[in-house]
Formats: structure tokens, sequence, C-alpha cells
């Protein structure tokens, strides 16, 4: 990712500030107009700001001592509604070229307007402009929002009886999870709406109300399909019956629940290999699934009735759903610049834990897929978004695929579990395999024997300070 940053980088720094470019120096502290930049991104189509680089384009590099605080500072400004109205969440990544430090900050369109101190900025190939006092220009953004995000659309005579309290207050518990002094924590359920943007005001006939983002986020189920009759998720195992499918799950809910229930059948349908990422095991599986699911639901264009779908076959797992595309064709990670398609949705996915921020989801998926299946996620970008993930190879296809089928076809999971331990662990002790999978050592001891019985492991080393090792590796576990 370093690699891909610095190159984009290198690239920013041969074009010309405009429209969606913005140099600032910062060499110390924050240009004090760094904010403005951002709040005019925010509110035009965003853009990407390079802190340590002159108007020029010259790498100033920003003070090495200085670099932590300004990031602390611009987390906390962002997060500060009195500087940045509503709050933003924004990545900032600390890159050095030629020996010196610069700082990247991409800054998404959004769905909402902001303001910052009070003021609200728009952007031009020229620069900053405040159109505060500008009744026309401020009208025509709210519209230029409200047409371009139909999250934002008005729903008038939607009334807080038709949403569902208890998933405001499971919102407010995962919030509270997140962060235990989150704002949302000492709200009553309309309070919380208005905070997270889901009760707005349309512009053009002057009606307030709430959002479809908050229908389909915390709506009761009669109330989502009235407003959209063909909302669902469709999730499809098959495997066997490739003509039909061999199970399904028609999801028809809100947002919230629809997140669970895609995990769900993952669990379900998929296998959860043992992973060890530092000393703290973690589901493969479940981190791929997080991804899919989050983008399935955040990035969806809600209006358009093309079924939004899951399958998961044989070798591959399948996604897509109906897209307002700002490219197309597949993605190119290494030039890839992320657009909220539901902003305020993904807030609220942000707030409750179901997701991270902005672009990071990309990268996780790409990390933890090449984890699975040693392979690379395909994302195609149309006006159809299509997410393809091979399955063979990798801690799915090769390690646990092999344990699954002929030569290891008997071994239990516990049996299954230590093989894959001691093959991430080469040398791996038979006490330090009790202390990370909590089973008492005269257990592991009686597996490892049955291990040793079946040729799959050997023991080297002295008694002291030798372990195990998983014999023939790749040509016994990856057939």
């Amino acid at each position: 990712m370093i690699k891909m940053l610095k190159k984009k980088i290198t690239k920013l720094l041969n074009k010309k500030e405009g429209i969606d470019l913005e140099f600032k120096e910062s060499k110390k502290a924050v240009n004090k107009n760094v904010y403005e930049t951002i709040c005019s991104f925010l509110n035009r189509k965003g853009g990407e700001l390079l802190l340590g680089v002159s108007d020029e384009g010259k790498i100033i590099g920003v003070d090495e001592k200085s670099v932590e605080q300004i990031k602390k500072d611009i987390t906390a400004n962002i997060n500060n509604p009195e500087k940045i109205s509503p709050p933003v969440y924004l990545s900032i990544e600390s890159i050095e070229i030629k020996g010196k430090k610069i700082l990247y900050i991409y800054v998404p369109q959004s769905s909402q307007v902001h303001k910052c101190k009070g003021r609200i900025y728009d952007r031009n190939e020229d620069g900053d402009f405040d159109i505060t006092d500008n009744h026309n220009l401020i009208t025509a953004l709210y519209i230029r929002k409200q047409s371009s995000y139909t999250e934002n659309t008005i729903y008038p005579y939607c009334n807080l009886s038709d949403l569902r309290k208890d998933l405001i207050d499971k919102a407010r518990r995962l919030a509270i999870i997140q962060n235990n002094n989150h704002p949302w924590k000492n709200m009553k359920e309309l309070e919380i709406l208005k905070s997270a943007k889901l009760f707005s005001k349309d512009y053009k006939t002057g009606k307030k109300g709430f959002t479809l983002a908050a229908i389909l986020l915390f709506g009761k189920d009669e109330t989502i399909i009235s407003v959209l009759p063909h909302h669902k998720t469709d999730l499809i195992l098959r495997r066997k019956n490739i003509d039909r499918y061999d199970d399904r799950d028609d999801v028809r809910t809100n947002l919230i629940d629809s997140y669970n229930r895609i995990l769900t059948f993952g669990q379900k349908h998929l296998p959860d290999p043992f992973y060890l990422e530092a000393t703290q095991r973690i589901s493969v599986r479940d981190r791929i699934f997080r991804e899919i699911a989050s983008n399935i639901l955040i990035h969806r264009e809600y209006m358009s009735a093309f079924p939004a779908k899951i399958i998961i076959e044989k070798n591959r797992i399948y996604s897509e759903n109906s897209n307002n595309p700002h490219g197309h064709g597949l993605i190119n990670i290494e030039d890839f610049s992320p657009y909220p398609k539901n902003p305020v949705i993904a807030r609220v996915f942000r707030e409750i834990g179901y997701a991270d921020e902005l672009g990071s989801g990309v990268r996780n998926l790409m990390k933890y897929v090449d984890i699975y299946s040693n392979s690379v996620p395909q994302l195609i970008e149309n006006d159809i978004f299509k997410v393809i993930i091979n399955l063979n190879g990798g801690l799915n296809g090769g390690l646990n695929g092999g344990l699954n089928g002929g030569l290891n076809g008997g071994l239990n999971d516990k049996l299954k579990t230590i093989l894959s331990l001691i093959k991430k662990r080469q040398g791996i002790q038979a006490k330090e395999i009790s202390k990370i999978l909590s089973i008492p050592e005269r257990t592991i001891d009686r597996n490892i024997r049955r291990l040793k019985k079946l040729n799959l492991i050997e023991r080297k080393g002295s008694k002291k300070t030798g372990g195990y090792y998983v014999k023939d590796d790749e040509k016994k576990i990856e057939k």
C-alpha cells in the first residue's frame, strides 16, 4: 500500500492545483485555511489534499517532529462540529518522498452540506469560496446534493412510529461499545436520527421529514417495502444444484439486520481456517464477509429495482448490486480513489462498528482474500457493481481443502486446528499450542501423537528447544 500511495502522490505532484487538488505547506502546523478546503471539497466533488507541498508542487516537507501533532489536530478538528459541521471521517496518511514527509488526505464528496466555523464553502478551479450569504448558490448546492444522493430523498409522511425504536436502541448500544462517551449515549431516538442526518428538509418543496436512509436503516419491514417494493438482498448457495440453489436466504429487511444475516450465511457455508494475526486468532472468513456485507449495503443504488445478490459457489464468491458508477471497468487498486455512494448510511455503519473509514474496506478485502485463498479479488465498477473472489488455494483451498479431501479426510476439527497452527508456526512446541488454543497440554499431546501416527507432522530439535513441523508441507497438504 505504501508503494501504491507513493506512486499516486508522485503523479499528483506533477499536476497543478485545481477543483479536486490542493497543496498546503503546513511545515510545523496546520494552515488555517486547510479546513476551508476540506469543507469545499466535501461540498463539491471531493478532492485530494497534500500537506508539506508548496503551491507550485514543490516538496517542502512537514517537520518530522510535527507530523503526529498535525495529524492529531486535523482529526480532532474534523470531528469537532464547531470547526466542521457535520463532522467527517477522513484518513490521513504519512508518506516519505525524497527524504521528506508529506501528509496525504483524501476528502470524499459528501451527500451533506458542510460548514466550516459556521460558513459554507464551495470549490471551483480557483480555490475555496464562501457562499454563505448567496441564497441562490446555497439552494443550488442543497438541491444538487439531494438529486445526486437518493439516500437523502425526503418522506414527509413517515413518522417515528414507522421506524423500529429497538433498532435505534441497538445502534446506540453498538456505538457506545465503539466509544463509551459517544454523543448518542444520552440522546433520545429522534435526537439520534437528527444527529445522524437522517431527518432533513427538501429544498425543492420546503417539506421536512425522515430520509430514505433512515427508513432503510431503522424502518419496519412494512415501511421499507411500502417505500421500495423491490428492496431485497438475495443470498444463494450454489454448489451441487448449479441450475437453482442448495440454500437461499431472501433478505427483505432493514440494513442492520441484513448485515447480520449476510454474515450468518457466510458462517454457515464457508470454512473458517485457523489464522493468527500477531498473537490473536481471527476469523479471516468473517473479515471477508464483513467487507462484502458492508459494501453491498452501503454502496448500493437503492432506487434501482436490480436485485442485489451474494452467491457462494464451489470455487468462488460472487456479489453484484446496482450502482451509481464513478468509473467503468476493473478497479485498479494502485490508482483507486474511493467514492461514498451513500455517505449517510456509511457514517451510521462506521458509528456502530459495521464498517471502517472510507477506502479501508478495499484494502481489508485485498489483505484477507490473499490470506484466505491466495488470490486477488476482482472489483468491477459499472451500472452493476461486481465483486468476484476466487476460493481456490490459500488457507481455504490449500490447507483446509486438502484436509477435508482425500489425504486427511478423517481428521476432526481439533486435529485440523492444531495442524493448521503448526503449519503457520513451524517449530512450535506443545505448550505454546496449549496456551494459544486454551486446550490442556495433555490433550494437545494426545492429538499430536495422532498427527504423528498419520505421518503429517514430525518433531525436530532437542527436548528443550525443539518443536513440531508439518511433514512434506506443500506435497501432502496442498494436493
